[in-house]
């Protein structure tokens, strides 16, 4: 009898605070991009993602079965329907996180941070900063991802087409002796935002074949007044594509890009998400500036 009640006691304390036996999972350390040393398990496979970008380029590695929530704007591929959504990218349900019990979180910003990782890392789940301020990014996150879920070669191969198809983008600009269009990236259209210095479609246009008007902007995405915005006199305007954002600002009524109509909509998820999706947009900016014909806003 007081071996059997030893025996009771013994599976008791071996459970954890859901009742369940506890198992003893295998971690490693690993550095995320914002250079923190965090502690995550060898084998992930239960994951939050706070950003569409990182479900995405997860989806892309073939390891989004391993994701058990994502927020309202995770909207592609279609599968991320089917996921447990956790609130928005800036105000996440933190307990509906906790109570979905993933070993990870991924976020992509250190404001995303600074809100919540001590609640999540005080139940032993640990947070993970991405950074994509440019293409360059974007493809170190999916190396460190498909570490992470135990792609590497999934994320190679990726990484190598991906490669690819932006090299094809460059070889056929480079290929043109027509000046670079100047370009601007209208992200909304009252107030007027578009991209600066520090964001990646600065990097994007330029790959694409035109140079950003806003390239010295500083920030990644500044606002600007009517009368600044109409010095710039674009030869082309990107519009992304949103329910108020589908005509240029009257600021640039005008401007070259109106007058020739050269003013074109990219769907502005690939637009605004530095994941695969990306090299999309660079195709389709690309496209949308080798147009010879002048045509009307499309």
């Amino acid at each position: 009898m007081v071996a059997a009640v030893a025996i009771l006691l013994w599976c008791f304390g071996c459970a954890n605070d859901r009742g369940t036996p506890s198992v003893a999972t295998e971690t490693q350390e690993v550095r995320d991009e914002l250079g923190r040393t965090i502690r995550v398990p060898k084998n992930i496979e239960r994951a939050v993602s706070l950003a569409p970008n990182i479900t995405e380029m997860i989806f892309a590695l073939d390891a989004g079965d391993r994701l058990v929530g994502v927020t309202t704007y995770c909207n592609y591929p279609p599968e991320t329907a089917l996921i447990e959504k956790v609130g928005d990218t800036q105000t996440p349900n933190i307990e509906k996180i906790i109570a979905l019990e993933p070993q990870i979180v991924f976020v992509s910003t250190a404001s995303q941070l600074e809100a919540f990782s001590r609640t999540l890392e005080e139940q032993g789940i640990a947070v993970y900063v991405t950074k994509s301020t440019s293409l360059t990014d974007v493809f170190t996150n999916l190396r460190s991802l498909g570490n992470l879920f135990g792609k590497p070669q999934t994320a190679t191969n990726l990484m190598n087409k991906l490669w690819s198809r932006i090299a094809d983008v460059t070889f056929r600009r480079g290929s043109t002796k027509d000046p670079l269009p100047n370009v601007f990236v209208q992200i909304s259209n009252e107030p007027l935002f578009t991209i600066g210095s520090d964001s990646f479609l600065t990097e994007v246009v330029e790959k694409a074949g035109g140079v950003s008007a806003t390239k010295d902007v500083p920030t990644a995405y500044p606002k600007l007044s009517k009368e600044r915005a109409a010095a710039l006199d674009p030869d082309v305007i990107i519009l992304s594509d949103s329910e108020d954002n589908r005509e240029p600002n009257p600021a640039f009524k005008n401007s070259k890009a109106v007058r020739n109509g050269r003013v074109y909509r990219i769907n502005a998820d690939i637009l605004s998400r530095p994941g695969p999706r990306l090299v999309d947009a660079l195709e389709e900016i690309s496209s949308k500036l080798n147009e010879k014909k002048l045509g009307a806003s499309q």
